[in-house]
Formats: structure tokens, C-alpha cells, sequence
């Protein structure tokens, strides 16, 4: 059977961003070798192009901070030029109205403003930065420009009790969709797992106040509410399956199949200065290791709930994280030996003490 086509290209272009957001999916090495020489923009055009081939039509411009690319606009076209629909994933602070004229003049169709929180002083807190109220000026400006508008708000355990303004602001500004994601402990999440992790009480809270706010706006505002892994009890299909539906690029140009795929040992993920897309995806080790069912061990193997192909293992990199094994069942799932671990994690002691995002190296990295 042929792999399954690609519908989505995740373009790091950057890891530098101005914010140090302390559930920062980036890598902690940022700051080292690693990610020092970013592509070019001949290869991104490049893999742009052959994106679209493969069948790809979201192009999501991310980071770090994208903004922060000199041939931004360049790269926007490139885009446009290969069919692709293009996301602005920024922080926002550097999207100032005249910015954003021209990249809709280079042909960008979406942009996603983050927020951390509707309060001023807490948005600012968390992001580690002076931002909320170029944030703010970020997104009208983008409506005002007639951009479709989404607003991400990572949520925590210091911001979860606000979820009632976040809802709020997000229709003040006009914005066509809200993504409230719980926290995922990838990057620098991890290092702060202790003061994010939220209350159950406070995702049931959460989860009401969404659910009233879907009924009075309807279909004028998509929310989307993602529960986090750690109060579940079977597993999420993670980016849809590993290699079926998204390619990562990172600055340095290694294709993941997500974003904290590096985190793996053992898998030598492939650079598309050296290899065509199409053979990354079909091909490489990186995206055929733990694509479909055959890797699978017990107890997903003979899953008693038969969901094999409706959450595809779960996460390869949570699953590595607290077993030491990739290819263990994801200890969100209540089939798997080593599910304490995640009851644990959220019943642990907890701290308000935050970690922040940084480019500078951190001892012992």
C-alpha cells in the first residue's frame, strides 16, 4: 500500500524570536551548532515547490519568530507561486500594519497571532517580554487588512483561570478562530512541566466556559479545545499519525515528522539541502520508522479497543520521554505498563517558578 500523502509543510524558518515563552516547543540546544546555518532561500523555494507535488496545500510560515527572516516576503510568494495556502504563525510583535500590507501583497492568505494572556501584565509575564499590546495592534491590523485571523493562546496552569477573557478578546478582535491548546511537554515545556501542568479543576472549568461561549457565537468563531495528554486516558493520534499527514522542516533544513521528532536517538533525520521531499517522505528511515502498525509492541498490537489506526501508537516522542523507549505504547494510554507515569506527573508537587526560552546556551547543554 503507498504511504499516505502529505497535506501540510511546517516551515521553520527561524529559531530566534523575541519572546522566551517558558512552553516553547523548540529545541533547549537551540543555541547550539545544530541550528546555526539556516537554509537558504533557494531550498526553501525549492521546497515549497516540491511540497506541492507531493499533494501538500498548507504551508504554515513558523518559527521561532518568521518575521525575523529577511526574505520573508520572498518566501510568501514562493508560496503563492506553488499553490500552497500560507499561515503567519508570529508573536506578533514585529507585524506592524505597513509589515503586513506587504506580505498580503506577496500573497499571504492567514495569520496566527499568539497571545499568552488577556491580561496585559501577565501576557508579558509569561512571554518574558514587554508584547501584549503590539500583539493587540498585530491582529487589528491584520483584520483591518481583511486577513482571516486565528488566535492561539497556549494554555497552562497560569493562565487557564483567564479563559473567560480569552474568549472575550478573541471576539473583540474580530478573529475567525481560536486555538486553545493545552501544553505539550516538548522543549521547554519540559523543563517547566512542574509550573504548567494545570488543575483538573481548572480544565473542567475551562471545557464550560467553552462550551457556553460555542453556544452564544456559533459558527461565526471556531474554538478549537485540545485537552491535554496527561488527563486523558487513551492516546491522541500525534500529528496525525507519525508520517502521514505532516512534514516539519527545521531552520537547518532536517525534515521531522513533528516538531520534537530530533529528540529521538538513533534516527538520522534527513536534510533537504541533500534529498528531494519526495524521497524524504517515501523513503527515509526518519518517516518510514514508525509509519502504519507493523513497529508497534504490546499492548497496541493487540489494542483491546482495536484503535491501532485511530491513534497510531500515540506519541513516539512522549513515549521516549517517560519510558526511554520510542517505541513503546504512549503512557497516556490506561493499556499501558507505565501509565503511573503520567498519573504521577500530574498529581506531582507543583511550583509557580518558570524557566524561560533563551538563545543563550544553558548549563549543561
Amino acid at each position: 500500500m503507498p504511504p499516505p500523502r502529505p497535506y501540510t509543510l511546517v516551515a521553520e524558518l527561524s529559531y530566534q524570536c523575541p519572546l522566551h515563552c517558558p512552553y516553547c516547543s523548540n529545541p533547549v540546544d537551540i543555541a547550539g551548532d545544530r541550528y546555526r546555518a539556516e537554509l537558504e532561500t533557494e531550498h526553501w523555494t525549492r521546497v515549497f515547490r516540491e511540497a506541492r507535488a507531493l499533494g501538500v496545500v498548507q504551508l504554515a510560515l513558523t518559527g521561532g519568530e518568521p518575521m525575523l527572516r529577511r526574505d520573508l516576503d520572498e518566501l510568501v510568494a514562493a508560496g503563492r507561486a506553488g499553490g500552497l495556502y500560507s499561515t503567519l504563525v508570529t508573536a506578533g510583535t514585529l507585524l506592524t500594519r505597513e509589515r503586513a500590507e506587504r506580505l498580503k501583497e506577496a500573497g499571504l492568505d492567514h495569520v496566527q497571532v499568539s497571545i499568552q494572556s488577556p491580561d496585559p501584565e501577565e501576557n508579558d509575564r509569561i512571554a518574558g517580554i514587554r508584547s501584549f499590546e503590539k500583539k493587540i495592534a498585530a491582529a487589528r491590523a491584520a483584520r483591518e487588512l481583511g486577513f482571516p485571523l486565528t488566535i492561539n493562546c497556549v494554555l497552562h496552569r497560569q493562565n487557564l483561570d483567564q479563559i473567560e477573557e480569552i474568549l472575550l478578546l478573541t471576539e473583540e478582535l474580530g478573529a475567525q478562530r481560536l486555538e486553545l491548546a493545552n501544553t505539550q511537554y516538548y522543549g521547554w515545556a519540559v523543563l517547566n512541566q512542574q509550573a504548567l501542568i494545570p488543575t483538573r479543576a481548572q480544565l473542567e472549568r475551562g471545557e464550560e466556559a467553552v462550551q457556553r461561549f460555542r453556544a452564544r457565537v456559533g459558527p461565526r468563531i471556531t474554538v478549537l479545545w485540545v485537552l491535554p495528554d496527561y488527563y486523558e486516558d487513551l492516546p491522541k493520534p500525534c500529528m496525525g499519525g507519525w508520517g502521514r499527514s505532516t512534514i516539519v522542516v527545521a531552520p537547518n533544513g532536517e525534515a521531522l515528522p513533528c516538531q520534537a521528532a530530533a529528540t529521538i536517538p538513533g534516527v538520522e533525520f534527513p536534510n533537504v539541502r541533500d534529498h528531494s521531499l519526495n524521497w524524504i517522505w517515501n523513503a527515509s528511515d526518519a518517516f518510514t520508522r514508525f509509519r502504519g502498525t507493523d513497529w508497534m509492541q504490546e499492548p497496541c498490537r493487540s489494542c483491546p479497543l482495536g484503535r491501532q489506526e485511530e491513534d497510531w501508537g500515540g506519541c513516539r516522542c512522549q513515549a521516549l520521554r517517560l519510558t526511554g523507549d520510542a517505541a513503546a505504547t504512549d503512557p497516556v494510554c490506561k493499556f499501558s505498563s507505565h501509565h503511573d507515569t503520567v498519573v504521577g506527573a500530574r498529581e506531582a508537587a507543583q511550583t509557580d517558578e518558570l524557566t524561560y526560552r533563551t538563545m543563550r546556551r544553558q548549563a549543561g547543554v
